[in-house]
């Protein structure tokens, strides 16, 4: 009879297991066994290559592998599809970062070499946080791993711009864009994070025009900015409509400020009264509100600022060539000079920076590549409003319906070197589907090809049988902050290329932060290093306690103790199965334990108890798992597991099982000892098996060993490919 080691070390199990996995092939749906027929994919939030595993990507990986090994269970064909994103403009700044250390940039490369470096890290480094995946116990199909730059997948990006091309979705134009001085690029919107900081808003005085204010004896209009730099290509003053203050200066005309240039007052409807004044600058080339006030009152755009985040040759000569915070304060004290500075007050204010490099963003007018989104929009609405798709929680279906009700043209070049070459330079162009490595052209935000992801990567724009089988997808599990990003946009990429919907329901879990409540980084040293968790307690302990505290939508902040009782719990069951190997059970067939046959009669009130509250626990995990309710399934395993098997009924068996050794040693008149000693080691197998079922999904490692030491005749090869509870 096998014994199980008396305590449990996950160091001598977890690679051996894995390995396991691996030789059975059970990863790829293609190599499961009959019984499983019906689809259910999962595809991976492709991580970027230049990422390592921290503690978001460790729940995002539990919460997808549960349900992939819970389906697995349930008889579905299982693919979780795995791969990585190119990440264009971190990727680029990784690279460069290194190329900085040899005493080179990317330019004295040129573009080719540059290239062929960015190659050449991607595949020393690419797929390392795959690898840690790994180490978590994730049951993807790596068989079938994908990469966003991949052959295939270029195909598929071209092929998606040359429909929206076609359609007239797709164009060149100049508009007022977010601008990345560090990284030389365009952004949209979304890739923007906003960072408070202490600033200041001043005053300033714009005088009117002689003879045109002939009311009362004022001579000057006050403005508030918080940018005096951006002054200098002002092409109006704009108050609202609706302000009685300054009904009666809407049409006149002022001189702006340093540099004598006439500017009419205006109302629009965009102007806050509250802020400052009511009255404000009008600079469409740097400011976006600015810019459709000004494209409704046909302004002029004056662009003084440029992409190295210096003045133009637009601004007056003392200012050409300054950097805009030198801009900033010569322009304050030639005001404060000419006693046109009225007064300064400290403004707390919302900066915009780059979401890579954390520079701050300029906004500025340049020739770019934009994407029409009214009719995409509506796509993406639709089957959210009808139900087709579900959120949960449903409260962040608000947020998404937020931002495509107010949606702007998708602005999709970016001006770096790795990335999908968009196909065209201009639309007097023909398409150009295999363009010159040397081709100095823009290349698409990388948002654009990951909108792809769920059909790209099941062999899109072939009609290949893993697109037939394994689409639409089952569930997406991903970070609730990149609901528009990429969720709304895989919805209506979906819509548009394959008519259907790209996933049934959209989890949105947690963000885990620190004790405290902070965000984890990095940089900070606030980060936690999921791999050396793992190092420390286990894969199962890690992953029982991140989803133990996934509870609705609240954040996690994290806790080590949680790992420290999930590696606690594993111990648990680690004693519990030795207990019942100790015990010698005769070996079952795996049918009569599956279906209870032999065990169902005579049971004393604590046999029926313990089958009662397993039959409660199967019931409610089923529910839990199907509502991605992960932490109250795992709270309901944990107790029952713990106080109703381990600390009830084990301990009841141990005096049974003892009373019954007695008997047969005493050779008394009572009936049958040995029938009623095997039907409690018949009913702690039966327990036993079923809870490492439930179980398994949460800590597969420690339920997949236990497995394969257990006396059961015929059984499956692996757990993992076993019947799920009924």
């Amino acid at each position: 009879m096998v014994e199980l080691p008396k305590v449990y070390n996950p160091k001598e199990v977890e690679e051996k297991i894995y390995n396991l996995w691996l030789k059975s092939g059970y990863f790829n749906p293609d190599k499961l066994p009959r019984r499983h027929r019906k689809p259910y994919t999962i595809v991976i939030p492709p991580p970027n290559i230049t990422g390592e595993l921290h503690m978001g990507h460790a729940l995002n990986a539990t919460v997808q592998d549960i349900l992939i090994r819970w389906r697995r269970l349930q008889g579905y064909k299982t693919l979780w599809l795995p791969g990585t994103d190119h990440a264009g403009i971190a990727t680029q700044n990784v690279v460069e970062k290194e190329l900085k250390k040899e005493g080179v940039s990317r330019f004295d490369l040129g573009r080719e070499k540059f290239i062929e470096r960015v190659w050449q890290w991607k595949e020393k480094y690419g797929n390392l946080i795959l690898e840690q995946f790994k180490k978590m116990g994730c049951s993807c199909d790596w068989s079938r791993t994908r990469f966003t730059l991949d052959k295939e997948y270029v195909r598929a990006v071209k092929t998606a711009f040359l429909d929206y091309y076609k359609k007239g979705w797709i164009y060149r134009g100049k508009k007022v864009i977010n601008w990345c001085p560090r990284c030389q690029t365009s952004l949209s919107d979304l890739e923007i994070e906003y960072k408070e900081e202490k600033g200041k808003l001043w005053y300033i005085k714009y005088p009117l025009k002689p003879k045109t204010y002939n009311l009362k004896p004022k001579t000057y209009i006050v403005v508030a900015t918080t940018r005096p730099e951006t002054m200098l290509g002002d092409t109006a003053v704009a108050a609202n409509p609706k302000d009685k203050r300054y009904k009666n200066l809407v049409g006149q005309i002022t001189v702006l400020p340093l540099v004598n240039r006439e500017i009419p007052i205006i109302a629009d409807r965009l102007v806050d009264p509250k802020f400052g004044t009511g009255a404000v600058k009008v600079t469409p080339a740097h400011d976006l509100q600015d810019y459709e006030i000004s494209l409704r009152h046909k302004l002029p755009i004056i662009q003084v600022i440029d992409e190295k985040a210096e003045m133009t040759k637009e601004a007056p000569l003392p200012y050409q060539g300054l950097k805009v915070l030198e801009a900033r304060q010569k322009v304050v004290e030639d005001l404060k000079n000419k006693n046109l500075l009225l007064r300064v007050e400290d403004y707390l204010h919302q900066i915009p920076k780059c979401y890579r490099c954390a520079t701050t963003i300029e906004l500025i007018p340049s020739e770019q590549w934009f994407l029409k989104m009214a009719k995409l929009a509506k796509m993406a609405e639709k089957p959210v409003k009808k139900g087709e798709i579900k959120f949960h929680p449903k409260s962040f279906e608000k947020s998404y319906f937020d931002w495509l009700k107010n949606i702007k043209d998708w602005c999709i070049s970016r001006q770096i070197w790795w990335g999908h070459k968009i196909p065209i330079k201009n639309e007097a162009d023909v398409l150009d589907y295999n363009p010159p490595t040397t081709r100095q052209g823009d290349v698409l935000d990388t948002w654009f090809s990951s909108a792809l992801w769920p059909f790209a990567t099941l062999g899109w724009p072939k009609k290949t049988k893993d697109l037939k089988r394994f689409y639409p997808t089952a569930v997406l599990s991903t970070d609730r902050g990149i609901i528009n990003l990429w969720v709304a946009r895989m919805v209506f990429s979906g819509m548009e290329f394959m008519k259907k919907i790209p996933f049934k329901d959209v989890f949105l879990h947690a963000t885990v932060l620190t004790r405290e409540g902070k965000r984890m980084s990095k940089s900070l040293g606030t980060g936690i290093n999921p791999i050396n968790l793992i190092e420390k307690y286990g894969a199962d302990a890690t992953r029982f306690g991140i989803a133990w505290q996934i509870m609705g939508g609240q954040d996690i902040r994290f806790v080590e103790d949680n790992i420290v009782m999930g590696r606690k719990f594993c111990n648990k069951i680690w004693n519990a199965a030795r207990f019942l190997l100790m015990q010698k059970p005769p070996l079952i067939n795996a049918d009569s334990v599956r279906r209870f046959s032999l065990i169902k009669k005579n049971l004393t009130p604590a046999d029926k108890k313990i089958l009662r509250a397993l039959e409660k626990t199967i019931k409610s995990v089923n529910g839990d798992l199907e509502n991605f309710r992960f932490g109250r399934a795992a709270h309901t395993l944990y107790d029952f597991f713990w106080h109703d098997f381990c600390d009830v009924y084990i301990e009841k068996s141990k005096t049974e099982l003892s009373f019954m050794k007695a008997k047969v040693k005493m050779r008394t008149k009572f009936s049958s000892p040995k029938q009623k000693d095997l039907k409690t080691k018949k009913i702690l197998l039966y327990v036993l098996l079923n809870s490492l079922k439930l179980l398994h999904p949460f800590i597969p490692f420690i339920t997949e060993e236990i497995y394969q030491k257990l006396p059961i005749k015929n059984k499956q090869r692996c757990l993992m490919i076993t019947e799920w509870p009924k």
